[in-house]
């Protein structure tokens, strides 16, 4: 199965998140998979083993648990995959931080000024 076939599901997406911090008993992958997503037991297990058949996560048997975590190698190779396209989104993120500077710099001068309007009403009563 494809990267992009496995992280295109959301519960895998959402089971992969919750391993991120970590090492996770199936157990409790499988609550909080099935409060979010309405879904059984069996099925929750399906989706960890697409995970683990396809590398995006280790198991460990620990006596009766199974403990999950993520495998970060199948991560890097969609990272360096999406590298070629972040050229896109990077340029937009710089263009919105210049912006932000601008706010924030406005804001404070702003701030710096006694008591002065921020907005001037074109129908000032005061100048008819």
């Amino acid at each position: 199965m494809e990267a992009f076939d496995v992280l295109g599901d959301p519960v895998r997406r959402r089971a992969l998140e919750l391993m991120s911090e970590g090492e996770l008993a199936s157990g409790a992958i499988a609550q909080v998979i099935q409060a979010e997503f309405l879904i059984s037991q069996p099925a929750v297990s399906q989706h960890l083993r697409v995970l683990r058949d396809s590398g995006f996560v280790t198991m460990r048997p620990v006596g009766a648990r199974r403990l999950y975590a993520v495998n970060p190698a199948p991560l890097m190779e969609v990272d360096m995959w999406l590298d070629q396209f972040r050229r896109f989104w990077d340029q937009r993120l710089d263009a919105l931080e210049v912006e932000l500077r601008r706010h924030h710099r406005a804001e404070r001068e702003r701030s710096d000024l006694p008591n002065q309007p921020t907005y001037a009403s074109p129908h000032n009563e005061e100048h008819p």
